[in-house]
């Protein structure tokens, strides 16, 4: 199968928008054909497109081959389980930014209209994080929010309303990750200039901190550094950033407890709430220790291979080594932050 993968590296069809991307099948398993010039296998295609991908992003695909003048080649190819590539939803247009790169599939909002958010976001975000990630973002934006949910590979209920999610390539080292960042024009379409520009902020820290992040971080703190890297310096009050919990508050049902990994489940009730309980976590953290501290932490919660220690315990030893107060001590000076929502 020489002859095939000499076919098809480098090449993806045309209506990918992606003539420079790298492109190979690796881990072909052969099925009996009709006849001796033809067959089928299964594949992994590997893709990767320069200048974005530290590590390939891997299709499952079901491939149908002829052979002629001694050359076998690809004659239909169709995804083969797991999320779709973009290119089998439409044809994509690319719009290229200073430091990202925006996948736009035909009939959905243009492109250029993300680039300028996605440029503004990466020297907010390595203001904070340092110059230690790629420093660039490769976004993709289907045209309907159906499209959303099939390149994330779930349910479009359980993804309505949400603006955007960063994605990481299957099997990537965790330390160069292919990181995609899937825009749901829907959602984001309907949000302010301001929102859009939150939101794409929030999913680029993600990706910048995508190596420091591992199993056992806390949601609410991943959740927590995203949005607070993203209202750094805008000026918003802690009520305008986190209105829901406000109303919560003010209503007399204030949380009792740090947000839970479950309660930023895509369509969870109150998801909204967690994420502004996580990010007034994180902001309590940046303005009584410094952002430094804040960094500080959630580097040193995903340093290590995490084993022989409990999370809760690896929690409240880092909050005190760094912080100078336990799990149980923060949680109460956050809980006062919450009550002091209510005016």
């Amino acid at each position: 199968m020489a002859g095939l993968l000499a076919e098809r590296a480098g090449s993806l069809p045309a209506r990918s928008g992606l003539a420079g991307a790298e492109a190979v099948y690796r881990d072909l398993v052969l099925s009996p054909g009709d006849g001796p010039d033809r067959s089928t296998a299964t594949a992994q295609l590997a893709v990767r497109i320069a200048g974005y991908d530290e590590y390939p992003v891997v299709y499952p695909r079901r491939i149908e081959l002829v052979r002629a003048a001694g050359r076998w080649r690809v004659e239909r190819e169709e995804a083969a389980g797991g999320p779709p590539a973009p290119w089998d939803l439409g044809e994509v247009r690319t719009a290229p930014g200073e430091r990202c790169l925006v996948l736009g599939l035909a009939g959905g909002p243009d492109p250029t209209g993300l680039v300028a958010v996605a440029d503004r976001a990466v020297p907010a975000v390595s203001a904070v994080w340092g110059s230690a990630w790629p420093g660039r973002l490769l976004l993709e934006l289907p045209a309907e929010e159906a499209q959303f949910a099939r390149l994330l590979g779930g349910d479009p209920a359980d993804w309505a309303g949400m603006a955007a999610v960063t994605v990481a390539a299957p099997g990537a080292p965790r330390h160069t990750p292919a990181d995609r960042v899937v825009v749901n024009p829907e959602a984001f379409g309907r949000l302010s200039a301001f929102g859009r520009q939150v939101v794409v902020t929030h999913e680029a820290t993600h990706v910048a901190t995508r190596a420091d992040t591992r199993a056992w971080t806390p949601l609410w703190l991943s959740e927590g550094v995203a949005d607070w890297t993203a209202y750094r310096d805008s000026g918003r009050s802690p009520r305008q950033i986190a209105p829901e919990l406000a109303r919560d508050v003010a209503a007399g049902k204030p949380p009792t407890a740090l947000p839970a990994d479950r309660d930023f489940t895509a369509g969870a009730a109150g998801i909204a709430q967690a994420y502004e309980q996580a990010w007034l976590a994180c902001e309590l953290i940046a303005r009584r220790w410094g952002p430094d501290r804040l960094v500080a932490l959630y580097r040193a919660v995903g340093a290590g291979d995490g084993q022989g220690e409990d999370r809760e315990q690896r929690i409240d030893r880092l909050l005190r080594a760094g912080l100078g107060v336990g799990s149980a001590g923060f949680t109460a000076l956050w809980l006062a932050e919450v009550a002091a929502l209510k005016g």
